[in-house]
């Protein structure tokens, strides 16, 4: 059985590291999270992204995202759904009715409520479940074991480089916004951006092509 080597690792880690680091709906729930709530939200956020990243490796692995990506039907369906349900986040947070959890709701319902989001907002998004499709297969090796299992591996550990990138910003981001959070005005002025943002990403995801 063939194994991998210093090159293939390097190459993998440097980009899913830059995948990482690269903006999108995901890392900006951790920060609204983290901004209006705090670090137990953000963290909550943080771990539904995960799950919900999970969740696309294991349809990649069992070949189901080919489906998604072959299918205009699905992607549609899919696409909608998500771009829905970030708009409608994004105007709660606006619009002042309590989508982007305040700091009363830093408890175990709130932080359970956070996590499900976490975990929608990435199941929500097809462009994951198509970039997991197109990128994991890049790194099969022929006779390095099952397929289905390196795609698995792979996925699972680009979930992992994450651990070197949003735990770092969410304690950052929750001692910048500390001070902030205790101003009414400016937490309200905190949540519109953050809503505007959210808003814009549903539908730019809207927007977009297979």
């Amino acid at each position: 059985m063939l194994s991998y080597d210093l090159t293939h690792w390097t190459t993998f880690f440097a980009a899913a590291f830059a995948l990482s680091i690269a903006p999108g709906p995901d890392l900006t729930l951790i920060v609204a999270h983290t901004v209006r709530g705090g670090r137990r939200c953000g963290f909550a956020a943080m771990t539904g992204i995960w799950v919900g990243a999970l969740g696309h490796v294991m349809l990649a692995a069992l070949g189901l995202s080919a489906i998604l990506a072959a299918s205009a039907t699905a992607f549609a369906v899919i696409k909608w759904v998500g771009a829905a349900y970030l708009v409608w986040m994004g105007l709660r947070a606006l619009f002042g009715t309590g989508g982007l959890a305040p700091q009363q709701e830093a408890h175990a319902a709130g932080t359970w409520r956070i996590f499900r989001q976490g975990v929608l907002t990435d199941l929500l998004n097809p462009k994951v479940a198509i970039f997991f499709l197109a990128f994991l297969p890049q790194f099969v090796v022929p006779g390095a074991g099952p397929v289905w299992l390196q795609l698995a591996l792979h996925g699972v550990l680009v979930i992992f480089t994450a651990v070197v990138v949003e735990p770092p910003l969410i304690l950052l981001g929750d001692r910048l916004a500390g001070g902030l959070r205790r101003h009414a005005r400016a937490a309200r002025w905190l949540d519109r951006g953050i809503g505007g943002v959210l808003v814009s990403l549903g539908v730019k995801l809207a927007l977009i092509e297979r």
